[in-house]
């Protein structure tokens, strides 16, 4: 079963969690991977838990893949290797203001977030036409 993680900036790094199960997974860590990293090993000690006592795993908890809802400073922290002033010339977002969404403190209105992920997506859609 697919499950959304969500992933944010915290006041010590970064959280991630899922919160469509009735059993709560949760990581965290000074980075995006350090956090996905211990929410799925909590998952792997749960199952194994499940295993150890013999009791059967629950149906919410079986065979899960995530996929995973990032703020703007997790995706950054995650994608390291992106230019977030970059980025934002080419969405046509003001680089400054992109620094301080990045940086997490700054409020994020759903349309700067729609048109952050909409250029995000067209990029990917012209590295997938890529053949070398």
């Amino acid at each position: 079963m697919e499950v959304l993680a969500i992933i944010e900036k915290d006041g010590n790094g970064y959280s991630v969690y899922t919160d469509s199960l009735k059993t709560v997974l949760h990581g965290s860590g000074a980075s995006v991977a350090e956090a996905k990293a211990e929410m799925l090993a909590g998952y792997e000690d749960l199952l194994a838990l499940y295993k150890e006592e013999g009791k059967p795993v629950p149906d919410e908890l079986q065979d899960l893949s995530f996929t995973y809802k990032y703020d703007i400073s997790a995706f950054f922290n995650a994608f390291d290797f992106l230019n977030a002033s970059r980025f934002a010339e080419r969405v046509g977002i003001s680089p400054s203001l992109m620094r301080h969404y990045k940086g997490g403190n700054t409020y994020i209105s759903s349309d700067q977030a729609k048109k952050i992920e909409t250029g995000l997506h067209q990029i990917g859609r012209e590295l997938l036409a890529v053949t070398l």
